[in-house]
């Protein structure tokens, strides 16, 4: 399984830091967070991309999966009137182009909380509008988009394996699939596993954490209490053939050189075990 290194928590570092890592504490990939000041789409389209490439080939380290920051202010698709969903999905059109642009194989999407007054009937059609023409998008580019389900502390719509089945689907194209972070199941007491069983193919991307079981926190690996080793046997034995991104997001972001070599280490240790 190919390990990459997720780029939020070096958002306070220079662009060049987390390839310059990646390399040196042997990633095989990065996914690539899409927020100021590094890979912000927009700021992508008007030139900053070509500083991009020009360290990720230095590197030689593939840009594999690309992330674009959304569902907080101000993008997001499943929140207020027409004109605010009609430009989330303006800004993430964007992302799938610079994510074709970059070489990524897949660019991630979510869906953010749409409000304590929807009605299921509301959440499902503004969700089915809103991701058919991201598709449509990400088809006219050649490039798949997935989304991922999020805690119930961040969302009401997608936060299970059922209700990523069910947009799965219904969308039903080879340019839209599904990935798994490890810690929306394990909050809620949902099987890890059933991601696995019920999307099958449809499942081409996960994150590797750690998790308290009480948070949204995105912990180390070994400093939660999921259990990570049983786990990635389970995992392994599935047949699953994507790779596997170690998220730390802002919780390290004060030292993300050294919690990033700390992660990939842990993690190569508990699938070599």
């Amino acid at each position: 399984m190919k390990i990459g290194m997720f780029t939020s928590g070096y958002q306070r570092s220079e662009l060049e830091d987390f390839f310059k890592d990646a390399r040196r504490f042997n990633y095989d990939y990065i996914e690539l967070w899409g927020g100021r000041p590094h890979a912000y789409p927009n700021d992508l389209k008007k030139g900053k991309l070509n500083q991009l490439l020009k360290l990720r080939d230095k590197y030689e380290i593939p840009i594999k999966v690309y992330t674009p920051e959304h569902n907080s202010y101000p993008y997001n698709y499943m929140i207020g009137d027409e004109n605010q969903r009609r430009e989330s999905i303006e800004y993430l059109k964007n992302a799938i182009e610079m994510g074709k642009a970059m070489g990524a194989e897949y660019t991630v999407i979510s869906a953010g909380h749409a409000g304590y007054m929807a009605s299921s009937k509301e959440i499902w059609d503004r969700l089915c509008i809103s991701v058919t023409e991201l598709v449509e998008c990400a088809q006219q580019n050649d490039q798949i988009l997935l989304i991922e389900a999020l805690t119930p502390f961040e969302s009401n719509v997608c936060t299970t394996a059922n209700d990523l089945f069910d947009i799965v689907n219904h969308i039903n194209s080879p340019y839209f699939g599904a990935m798994c972070d490890l810690v929306p199941p394990y909050v809620q007491n949902e099987s890890i596993m059933t991601y696995f069983k019920k999307l099958g193919k449809n499942l081409k991307h996960l994150h590797i954490i750690d998790s308290d079981g009480k948070s949204d926190t995105h912990l180390l690996p070994g400093d939660g209490t999921i259990p990570l080793k049983e786990l990635m046997k389970e995992i392994k034995e599935s047949g699953y053939e994507g790779g596997a991104t170690i998220e730390l997001v802002t919780s390290y972001i004060n030292e993300p050189s050294l919690y990033a070599k700390l992660a990939i280490d842990r993690l190569k240790n508990i699938i070599e075990c």
